[in-house]
């Protein structure tokens, strides 16, 4: 594995995770609700993205373009630690109607995103 392949993932990694601080606290703002609607904001964002860079990236060969946009931009703008984190937490406080719809809002509004997305690259490209 080479350096610069390495500095990719850094830079997309640095833009994600400011993208991800960004969007879920403007989110969390506008939607004031007792519920981490940022965390799933990024993450539907996040899967929509992956699933049309995929299928974007899939003929191409430059690896370090896939590594900062795939690895580094979506690998920190998603956030899958964090889920878990507000999931316990709210298991803690005893809210467990808010933590099975949190988990399944972000289990299936992900998938649909990443599905939407290579339904839209396959329409658009294909």
């Amino acid at each position: 594995m080479s350096l610069s392949l390495l500095m990719y993932i850094g830079f997309g990694g640095f833009f994600g995770a400011i993208s991800r601080f960004l969007i879920s606290n403007f989110m969390q703002r506008q939607f004031t609700m007792l519920f981490p609607i940022g965390t799933l904001s990024v993450n539907i964002l996040g899967s929509f993205i992956m699933g049309f860079m995929a299928m974007f990236f899939q003929n191409m060969i430059e690896p370090q373009y896939k590594a900062f946009v795939m690895t580094g931009f979506l690998g920190a703008l998603t956030t899958f630690s964090t889920f878990s984190l507000e999931n316990v937490n709210m298991l803690q406080d005893g809210d467990y109607g808010r933590v099975a719809i949190n988990i399944t809002l972000n289990v299936s509004l992900t998938l649909a995103a990443t599905i939407l997305a290579i339904i839209l690259f396959k329409k658009i490209y294909i």
